[in-house]
């Protein structure tokens, strides 16, 4: 799912495109994807792009009066920039039309999962304002606050969109491998100088990741958004070295997703349980990655004899 620098270097590119332009047509294709009733789409055809804004892990395209489109690409969703009036296949889900072009929405999969609200004026449009802290414009303190709210986990806290905005699981992953800090540490059990060391790396990392994307789109349209990336440290790089200590990276899978990360550099050496590995290991789970490997490597030489 497109997080926080993502969706940061989608504004950029639909700023310099579509900023003081006149929408002229919306062609929507799944009938899935609309999922307000007012105010109706033809609201918003004729009216000129006025303003553009992040909340959360939403793209908001600000129109005259008011009028808000409200993008969540969700997981597969992905968007695209074409010529005025392009074809759309059974991938699409919409098209924004514009004097100069078109904005193009995607979306790989079955699953149709993405969604379009409009709204009307900003109380309409913070409605879908989650709460999140803004982590680049919000202080240590308030950080903090929020941080030891609650108990949980770190990797559930940083991904909660009511606690903090824009970050999901990919970024997550970057964070606490630039924090040093366990995806399974409790919020509440940090010390201070633990906080500010996370505090620091949510800056760092955010702020390095949207320079490098933009540097990466320069003046195009961003392309191959993706939350497996090759300059990632720990994220999607399950058994390759991590670049600070050459240690192999780690996981733990749940539902859909998975959490990676380095044991030497995060965890003291320890593997975090994965709970439908761990259960069919029972009482001979692992406590280290060496054992881990052992293990795995006795198990495979046994199926092939």
């Amino acid at each position: 799912m497109p997080e926080l620098p993502d969706i940061t270097v989608y504004i950029d590119a639909l700023e310099t495109r579509i900023l003081a332009q006149k929408l002229e047509n919306v062609r929507i294709v799944s009938p899935f994807l609309l999922r307000s009733v007012e105010p109706p789409v033809s609201s918003a055809i004729g009216k000129t792009v006025a303003q553009l804004r992040r909340l959360g892990k939403r793209i908001c395209i600000g129109l005259e009066d008011e009028i808000w489109l409200v993008l969540h690409l969700m997981i597969a969703g992905r968007l695209h920039w074409g010529k005025k009036g392009a074809k759309l296949s059974k991938q699409h889900l919409a098209a924004f039309d514009f004097a100069n072009g078109s904005l193009l929405w995607t979306e790989a999969g079955s699953q149709k999962r993405a969604s379009l609200y409009l709204a009307q004026g900003e109380a309409g449009l913070l409605e879908f304002d989650r709460g999140g802290l803004e982590v680049l414009d919000c202080r240590l303190e308030e950080f903090s606050k929020t941080l030891k709210s609650e108990n949980h986990t770190l990797k559930r806290a940083l991904t909660d969109p009511e606690w903090f905005s824009g970050i999901g699981n990919a970024y997550s992953d970057e964070i606490l491998w630039e924090a040093k800090l366990s995806p399974l540490a409790l919020t509440q059990k940090l010390s201070d100088a633990e906080i500010a060391r996370l505090f620091e790396a949510v800056r760092k990392s955010l702020s390095e990741w949207i320079e490098l994307l933009r540097r990466e789109t320069g003046e195009n349209f961003p392309k191959n958004v993706t939350a497996f990336r090759p300059e990632m440290a720990v994220h999607g790089k399950y058994k390759q070295a991590c670049p600070r200590c050459g240690g192999k990276v780690q996981r733990i899978k749940y539902a859909s997703n998975e959490t990676n990360y380095c044991p030497t550099c995060q965890t003291g050496g320890k593997l975090l349980a994965d709970r439908a590995f761990s259960r069919l290991l029972r009482e001979d789970w692992p406590k280290t990655p060496e054992e881990l490997e052992m293990r795995l490597g006795r198990r495979h030489s046994e199926r092939r004899m």
